[in-house]
């Protein structure tokens, strides 16, 4: 159970995606594509799309990437928002090609009759807006104010924004305060969150590239979604966008925020138990079931001693012994295999899991196939135990060496004490 419930915002509509209220968090990134080029751009978003993203979100900087957005959107499969800064024509013209959001900084388009211009066309169009502050695009007089890009700061400028916004009526917004540093973010949307009732879009901007970018974004991230706080979220990466996508989706699923849609591969970080390249193997067997969209948590451990007990928690899995693996289904060993197939049995147990349901293959599974796992692992324990046992016999040997005296006087004791010299 939640320690913190999700905040209740207001919904708003994004295309067909719902954004807060009790709508699922949704995954957004944005095109790297010069948006005027119509096919590469609409390569990424399906590209995108099929990583995970709702929503994606394409630059309109010039009349060629608004004419662009017009051919773009009615063959779009998700919702797109024109990332507008400077120009207000720009925001004009993306309403014209049919975007389903604008994001405005106000950071960068401060003129208020302009904002307030562009607030009453898409009221009237019904198309809703992102407020996205940025603390590296904050307008200079709130930097100056409080001496930096600080939560107070970031905090104030969406609420300037609003209040623009209030003045004509238009409320349809969902709000980011984007910093570059994980503390300054996490304060800033908590103290939003205090303030106002929008939806609110999660992300720390400026991140890097991963794996330290990702490691960033998480931080910050996954810190508000456990405290209620954020119904959409962006991981701003220096990387290809789909690796955004697919961050943000599997933080979502990690987190319980989304429902599973794809493999979720758990492995044991290997040790000297290991029979097996456990690199390797959790590698190919990621890859693999990636490719087929499987739903399932699965397990990869090294060694037969321990695997199926740590990992019978998960959906599927497989354990190594001397070559050979033990597939097992929630902790149930169902079948042991050559170990230059364990990948290959891994995925076709999954792919039937996800046909046939846990009943039907926990009832299929090998007539021995749980005697000869137990066997296999009494082999290894025995040949593990060869050492234990000569542990114990160096521990005794020491005690006899130092004495047995339980007062800890034989520890004292010298070769030179115990031959009678001073």
């Amino acid at each position: 159970m939640d320690r913190f419930p999700r905040k209740k915002t207001r919904q708003i509509m994004v295309g067909t995606v719902p954004v807060g209220g009790d709508a699922p968090v949704t995954v957004q990134s944005m095109t790297t594509t010069k948006t005027a080029d119509v096919e590469g751009t609409l390569a990424q978003i399906y590209a995108l799309k099929a990583a995970g993203a709702d929503i994606v979100r394409c630059t309109c900087n010039e009349r060629e990437a608004a004419e662009g957005l017009a051919r773009i959107v009615p063959r779009s499969p998700v919702p797109i928002v024109a990332d507008i800064h400077f120009h207000v024509e720009m925001a004009l013209a993306a309403i014209e090609a049919g975007v389903h959001c604008l994001r405005l900084n106000p950071g960068n388009l401060r003129k208020p009759e302009e904002v307030k211009l562009v607030a009453r066309e898409c009221k009237d169009r019904g198309i809703p807006v992102r407020i996205g502050v940025n603390g590296g695009s904050l307008d200079k007089r709130l930097y100056d104010k409080y001496g930096g890009a600080t939560p107070e700061a970031l905090v104030e400028s969406a609420q300037i924004e609003l209040a623009l916004f209030a003045e004509v009526g238009f409320d349809d917004v969902k709000i980011s305060v984007k910093a570059s540093r994980v503390p300054v973010m996490v304060e800033a949307y908590r103290q939003l969150s205090e303030l106002v009732d929008h939806p609110l879009h999660l992300g720390l901007t400026e991140a890097g590239p991963p794996p330290s970018g990702t490691i960033k974004g998480t931080a910050g991230i996954a810190t508000l979604l456990l405290e209620g706080i954020g119904d959409t979220i962006r991981y701003s990466l220096t990387t290809d966008p789909v690796e955004e996508a697919k961050a943000g989706r599997t933080l979502l699923e990690a987190l319980g925020r989304r429902e599973r849609r794809n493999v979720d591969l758990i492995a044991c970080p290997s040790c000297g138990r290991a029979e097996i390249d456990v690199y390797r193997v959790a590698q190919e067997a990621q890859v693999a079931l990636e490719s087929r969209s499987i739903p399932l948590q699965v397990a990869v451990m090294g060694c037969v001693v321990n695997g199926p007990g740590e990992a019978r928690s998960a959906d599927l899995g497989i354990a190594a012994g001397k070559h050979r693996g033990h597939l097992f289904i929630r902790g149930e060993i169902v079948r042991v295999v050559p170990e230059d197939e364990m990948v290959a049995a891994l995925v076709e147990e999954a792919e039937k899991l996800v046909k046939e349901g846990f009943e039907a293959r926990l009832a299929a599974a090998d007539k021995g196939a749980a005697q000869e796992a137990e066997a296999d692992r009494l082999a290894l324990l025995d040949a593990r135990g060869a050492d234990a046992n000569r542990s114990e016999a160096l521990v005794e040997l020491i005690n006899r060496r130092l004495g047995s005296g339980g007062d800890g006087e034989g520890s004292r004791a010298g070769p030179g004490r115990a031959s009678g010299v001073e």
